[in-house]
């Protein structure tokens, strides 16, 4: 391939560009924003199951603790009921009356057990709230981190591709300026070479590979035309000659 000296030496401007390109997209792939809100986005969900067993348990405690107030109502009004019937003195038989009387002893038990059982209950579901409000206060300080990790990453990214936008701008100015078969050998060798399609010749070394060609491969390159499109033996790479 025949190609203007001047257009080769533009090709290492080119693959300067697309190396910035190259190095700017990894970054904004390896932005450390990414990392810490995987990591905060895995705790926010395990904090999601936490809220659930938490609206559950406090959920089986209110409820334990409804049903043990209901249990206690009808026990206490039937208590009131018998203090009164044993208070209005309208029982005169003695047996009946010993025989209320020992049932108020064994409801004021009843209520008594029932009582500290509920207190038991109200506790729990004192825990069972605060724990609930613990996971939702977790859950709110790692949504507001992600918020700022969000915001800071979106900046970060912004800044990158406003640079990436400036470096394309260059690009596509050079490959104005570079011949079409030249830009497509570029292209085809940049693909399958890690990125770089160009590389120059210094003295013996190519840039690319960072190999110095043998003795008979330099005396090739020394020999050949201005305008011919060297390859690098070694790496396959466009070989571009920086001396006039």
């Amino acid at each position: 391939m025949k190609a203007d000296p001047g257009a080769q030496r533009r090709l290492l401007d080119l693959q300067a560009v697309d190396t910035a390109i190259g190095q700017l997209d990894h970054r904004v792939k390896i932005l450390p924003e990414h990392a810490l809100l995987t990591e905060r986005q895995t705790r926010r969900q395990a904090l999601g199951q936490e809220l659930v067993a938490a609206d559950t348990a406090l959920s089986d405690a209110t409820a334990a603790q409804t049903k043990a107030e209901t249990d206690l109502a009808p026990v206490r009004e039937r208590l009131a009921r018998d203090e009164r019937t044993v208070d209005g003195g309208t029982l005169s038989d003695p047996k009946t009356l010993r025989s209320m009387i020992d049932e108020i002893a064994h409801l004021k038990t009843r209520i008594s057990t029932l009582e500290d059982e509920e207190l038991e209950l109200m506790e729990a579901v004192e825990t069972a709230q605060a724990e609930r409000a613990r996971v939702m206060a977790d859950r709110t300080a790692i949504e507001d981190e992600m918020r700022a990790l969000i915001a800071k990453r979106d900046a970060a990214v912004g800044d990158l591709q406003a640079d990436l936008a400036d470096r394309r701008s260059v690009r596509a100015t050079l490959l104005a300026e570079i011949p079409g078969p030249l830009v497509d050998a570029y292209e085809k060798v940049r693909s399958r070479s890690g990125g770089v399609g160009a590389a120059a010749l210094h003295g013996r070394q190519c840039s690319g590979c960072g190999l110095e060609a043998n003795p008979s491969d330099y005396e090739k390159y020394l020999a050949a035309a201005a305008d011919e499109v060297l390859r690098c033996e070694e790496c396959d790479r466009i070989l571009v000659r920086t001396e006039a």
